[in-house]
């Protein structure tokens, strides 16, 4: 038998000793017997697709569908809280660079008996990466309901007025081709060839097609010194500070690579299919590409959300609502809503030919996901992951100014980031204590 985290731990490891008291109590909750479930949404086209999902849950169902919808930068807060107040709603989603945290805290229950004694879900529908990525422990916590790998979008106006031959559909460009070209079509301060993030978010990817890693396969070191991981990171940076190929920063808080492009002025811009709903308002013509590739091809950073069950579900007719739920959330049905929203790629294979343009390309994202061209790497992240974001978002920005050096910055950032790993080798054996 699972044994659970205590209210009194969990409280201690989130940081919100104190607070439980305090929302507990706050909401008279959802009528009896209905279907809750937790979401982000921060715009009004995510508020009309969680909508739209709402109603498929009651028509399914046949039971009142209460979804509770929260901005996405407060919505891991408002989680926790809900969690450890006892108030969180039978399913939950979940960024999936925070289930290794949750599972170790023991915050959700891991679902494998429950896929195994259910004949009609079928875990296989799934993409491999989203599998990877909704595990920890090598167990299933949560079920996905997105999945996709960076690509790079490009401004097919700028390049066409530019005389720029077009980038091939499916055949992924050298690291030297993409500077080449991202220097030849720089011209400051009216044009620039390239933006992303200036973040480990978008640097991994680099990191993962020269063959390098944030930390080692057993997560017991960092490994961004390594020869791999410092030649991707000094050839981005570069980018920024000896090419000049990028938009200048003017703060490192807010930049943002999708404004940077949408003013129709920068080439080439990182980021994920999840734009593509934001990006159908820009007003030139643009696709997608796969991500250039390095020493091992393009193999970028696989991101996914998933849906989950918190272990305080009781077991009973309250579980099994929540696996009827949380089924329903990430059914074909479901997820082809998402899809023709264009929110993002859904993590299932037989939803994905919903997902349609434009862009043009855009079934390029399926064709990577199943390894039919270029490839991807599922998001390596640890149970503390937030904190080792932290670390990196403090000293590894400055590089992106030229304030610091690549070599100086990550000499100074190794020896912290190894004391988190080793705590979060303290976190596996103690979910593994808890059979968790």
């Amino acid at each position: 038998m699972q044994k659970w985290l205590s209210r009194r731990s969990f409280l201690e490891l989130t940081g919100l000793a104190g607070v439980g008291a305090v929302v507990a109590g706050c909401s008279s909750g959802p009528p009896p017997g209905a279907a809750t479930w937790a979401m982000w949404s921060s715009s009004a086209a995510e508020k009309k697709v969680w909508e739209d999902f709402s109603k498929y849950v009651e028509q399914q169902l046949k039971v009142k569908s209460v979804p509770t919808l929260t901005p996405s930068n407060g919505y891991p807060t408002k989680l926790d809280l809900q969690l450890v107040s006892g108030t969180a709603s039978l399913v939950t989603a979940i960024n999936g660079t925070l289930i290794p945290t949750y599972a170790a805290r023991g915050a959700h229950r891991p679902l494998d008996d429950l896929i195994e004694a259910d004949p009609d879900f079928d875990p296989d529908d799934f993409y491999q990466p989203s599998r990877r990525i909704s595990s920890f422990n090598s167990k299933t916590y949560a079920i996905g309901f997105d999945v996709a790998p960076t690509v790079m979008y490009y401004n097919k106006t700028l390049l066409q007025k530019a005389g720029v031959d077009l980038p091939s559909r499916t055949e992924p460009m050298s690291w030297a081709t993409f500077r080449e070209l991202a220097i030849e079509l720089t011209e400051p301060p009216d044009q620039y060839g390239f933006t992303c993030a200036p973040a480990i978010d978008d640097l991994v990817s680099w990191i993962y097609c020269a063959g390098g890693n944030v930390m080692n396969e057993q997560a017991t070191r960092s490994t961004l010194g390594d020869p791999e991981a410092m030649e991707a990171l000094q050839f981005v940076i570069d980018l920024f500070v000896k090419d000049k190929v990028t938009p200048p920063i003017k703060n490192l808080v807010t930049e943002s690579s999708l404004s940077n492009f949408m003013e129709g002025n920068v080439a080439f811009m990182q980021n994920g299919p999840w734009q593509v709903v934001n990006m159908r308002k820009a007003k030139f013509d643009w696709d997608i590409i796969p991500f250039p590739a390095g020493a091992v091809g393009s193999t970028p950073r696989v991101s996914g959300s998933s849906f989950a069950i918190p272990s305080g579900v009781r077991e009973g007719a309250d579980l099994d609502l929540a696996w009827k739920l949380l089924k329903t959330l990430t059914s074909t049905g479901a997820l082809d809503i998402y899809a023709r929203a264009g929110r993002n790629n859904p993590a299932r294979l037989s939803a994905g030919s919903a997902f349609q343009p434009p862009p043009d390309n855009l079934g390029i994202v399926q064709q990577i996901l199943a390894g039919k061209v270029a490839g991807g790497h599922a998001f390596d992240v640890t149970t503390n992951w937030n904190q080792v974001k932290q670390l990196l978002g403090q000293d590894l920005p400055r590089t992106f100014l030229g304030q610091v050096t690549v070599a100086d910055a990550i000499s100074g950032l190794t020896p912290r980031l190894d004391v988190l790993m080793r705590q979060h080798q303290d976190n596996i054996r103690q979910a593994t204590a808890r059979k968790g």
